[in-house]
């Protein structure tokens, strides 16, 4: 496991998968999962679909500001850099 993703398991909800870390989120209306990916060191966003199974990627703009911000706070926790969280892919 990567030393990135290992701490990034170290915050609240995240785990691993591999080469990745993964965090679910429930806002008032909305669910996402937040996948880090270790060898690319990008972040991406999915919106979860009613049924909970079905995901799409959803572009940052479209994501509430309190989980980007909480999103940022646990890379720079796990000290990986919090800008990965505005890098476009």
């Amino acid at each position: 496991m990567d030393d990135a993703v290992a701490s990034l398991t170290e915050r609240e909800g995240w785990r691993a998968e591999g080469y990745a870390a993964r965090v679910h989120y429930r806002g008032a209306d909305d669910r996402y999962s937040v996948e880090y990916y270790a060898p690319s060191d990008c972040l991406l966003y999915w919106k979860v679909k009613g049924d909970g199974e079905t995901a799409v990627p959803v572009g940052r703009d479209s994501v509430p500001d309190p989980l980007r911000k909480r999103v940022r706070a646990d890379l720079d926790a796990a000290d990986v850099d919090p800008a990965v969280e505005r890098r476009h892919v």
